[in-house]
Formats: C-alpha cells, structure tokens, sequence
C-alpha cells in the first residue's frame, strides 16, 4: 500500500492561533478564549490583500432528515422530516507559490449516503419510492456540478469534505481493487486531486464506535489509492484566503472551510443545517429561539451524532467568530451550512428564517484559463 502524503510536501500550512484555546481549562473560559484566537486569525487572514480567486457553489441533492436532529429536539414540527440541500463548492486560489489551485469541497455522490445503515435503513422502511421520489431529489451529479462551474476535472488539485459522514470515498478517489460487483477498479472523479481530511476523521473508519456507525460508509475508505491522501491534525491554510479549521464535537476529525472573498470572511460546515443554529435568537422556528433561552445557549446544534456535545458548541463559537456579517442582513453571520435546510412548504413551520443560498465570487478559471467563467453573487 503506497505512502498517505504528507501535508508539508504538498505546501499546506499549519498555522496555531487556535493551539491554546483549544486547550483552555476549564470548558467555561474556553468560548472567550476562542474568540481572542479568532480576533487574531482573523487579523492576518482577512485582509483585501489575502483574498481567494473565486468560489461557486452548485445544487447537488436534497436529502430528508430528521428535524430532531437538525435543531436538537428544540424545534416543534408537524412533518418529522426537513430536506437538507447539498451544494458543490469550487474554491479557485493561489498557493504559497503564488500559483493557481483548485479545491472542490463536499463532492458528494448520491450513492454514498445511500450506502449509510441510517439511510439504508430508511429507504428500507419507507421504500425506494418515497425516499428518492418524495424525500430526496436529484438536481446534479458532482461531474455535471462542476461543468456548470467551467472547471475540468483535470484541474482539480484537493478535494475535502467537512467530515465524512454518509460519503464514499471511493467514489471520488477511485480504487486500487473492483469494488463488490464490478470487474475494474473504479475511477478517480477527479484524476489529479488528493482528499485533504483530518488524521482523526480518517482513523474512525478504522473501528467505528457504535455512536458513530449509522452515518459512516464502512467500506468507505477500502482499497483508495493512499498516496493521493493527505492527513491533517488541527488547522491548516492552502494558500492565500483559504483554510481548513478544526472544528471537532460533531465529529472528532470535523473542519470547517473558511474563504476570504471581497465580501468579508465565510465559514462552512455542517455543525448546523439552517442560520438559525448560529442564530436561534433571530429563528422564527417554533422551539428553537425559546430552547437557546432557557439554556442560556448562544447557538443550537445539528445532532445526530453528539460525539462531544461541548466541542461542537465551542466549535460553532469559533466559526462565528470568524465570519463576517453577511450584506444582506448584518443580523446574520457568513456561517454557510454544508447541507442548507431547504424551504419547503411541507415542512411548515419548520421553515429557515434566513436563507444563504450559495457563496458565488470572483472568477473560476479552467486549465490555462481562455475557459473561464465569471460569477457575481451576493453570498
């Protein structure tokens, strides 16, 4: 089996900010903590100068998920499924070189969350009709996603995934043996990019512990092709604007993607599915602005998995502390779930409050650049 690459080799810089913070003890003056870290981060990193080249995103699929999760049990719901929309996003930058790359975050192909013993489960008990028909729909496949984009596959450089809950990385990065089936190895999507993910993610797959075993692939990461891996432990910066932030309790190894655009900082993850997680104080979701006051809690979790509950609070902190306010309603921070509640009608009155809709800036740019296609949105 080949060597998993290494991160320094590859010109990814950790950078510690956050080193001590994450430390504080006791848990209570950690929340300060972080966002004294932030506050210096975001001193070097959100400057007009340290700026990406671009960044799109593009409707993949819409999947149905439990509103016991999405809002901890804090929101009140007729229907006891929202829809959660998953968004390519391609991410144009230049290195420590000052060369272009390409990162394309949250590659999701549709049959891997199917392959999750949550899911599986699901369309079991509901039927392959109602679950693809009904409660998930299919707007485009990751190929599909990123031609919209105007970027090859070629030009792909890192691919990485806000954690890998529901994913087959096979699927992306190809394998070295047939997968159960089929009679060749499968493919990479994208044929020169490496899978950027933390050490601790990669190593759950290794022995999931039951609180973690409905939403992992278990053969997930079987026979990939591991030199085009790159292991991470903590935070790193790719190049200019652009890093990966730990952001761990939703999931040991969770990051978060945090972008420099002329619209001020953004932060994605999945640690919460609507802006009324970062914002429940503004939610006008029956429950949940109610549930964060008599807690006391400045942000409400998506949980279906609690693997440390107060990591993950913590880790909202810091992601918020990051992002800038968003231009469309100051109110609202630039926190851009990574599976955005959708606003269905059916799921009244659980219906988000604040929609992002997509992250679209600057220009993405394929191969020498003469295919270059333009995108001025708002965020």
């Amino acid at each position: 089996m080949a060597t998993i690459e290494s991160p320094e080799k590859l010109g990814l810089k950790p950078f510690s900010e956050f080193d001590e913070a994450n430390e504080t003890w006791p848990r209570g003056h950690r929340p300060a903590a972080i966002r004294a870290a932030a506050a210096e981060f975001r001193a070097r990193f959100a400057t007009p100068e340290n700026r990406i080249r671009g960044v799109r995103t593009v409707d993949l699929a819409s999947a149905g998920y439990p509103v016991k999760f999405a809002f901890g049990g804090s929101a009140k719901a007729a229907n006891p499924y929202i829809n959660i929309l998953n968004r390519l996003v391609v991410v144009q930058y230049e290195d420590f070189d000052g060369d272009l790359r390409t990162l394309v975050y949250e590659p999701t192909v549709a049959e891997g969350p199917a392959e999750a013993p949550f899911y599986e489960q699901m369309i079991s008990r509901y039927g392959e009709f109602l679950s693809y028909k009904v409660l998930a729909r299919i707007y485009n496949t990751v190929e599909s996603a990123l031609a919209v984009t105007g970027v090859r596959p070629e030009d792909v450089d890192f691919v990485s995934f806000d954690h890998l809950h529901v994913q087959d990385v096979r699927f992306v990065l190809g394998t070295t043996e047939p997968m159960e089936g089929e009679s060749e190895p499968r493919p990479p999507l994208f044929p020169n990019a490496k899978l950027i993910t933390q050490r601790k993610e990669y190593d759950t797959f290794r022995s999931l512990h039951p609180m973690q075993w409905a939403w992992y692939v278990a053969d997930g990461i079987k026979d990939i092709p591991e030199e085009n891996v790159v292991l991470i432990d903590g935070d790193v910066e790719l190049g200019k604007g652009l890093a990966l932030v730990w952001t761990p309790g939703h999931t040991d190894g969770n990051h978060s993607l945090c972008i420099n655009t002329e619209d001020g900082v953004w932060v994605s993850s999945e640690n919460g599915v609507a802006a009324d997680n970062w914002h429940p104080h503004l939610s006008k979701i029956p429950g949940v602005r109610k549930a964060a006051e008599f807690f006391n809690r400045e942000v409400i979790m998506n949980s279906n998995t609690l693997e440390d509950s107060i990591d993950q609070y913590d880790s909202m902190i810091k992601e918020k502390s990051l992002a800038d306010a968003n231009k469309r309603d100051p109110r609202y921070r630039n926190v851009f779930p990574s599976s955005e509640m959708s606003n269905w009608r059916r799921q009244w009155p659980v219906v988000p409050t604040f929609i992002y809709g997509g992250m679209n800036y600057g220009m993405l740019v394929s191969g020498s650049g003469s295919n270059g296609s333009r995108s001025n949105g708002a965020g």
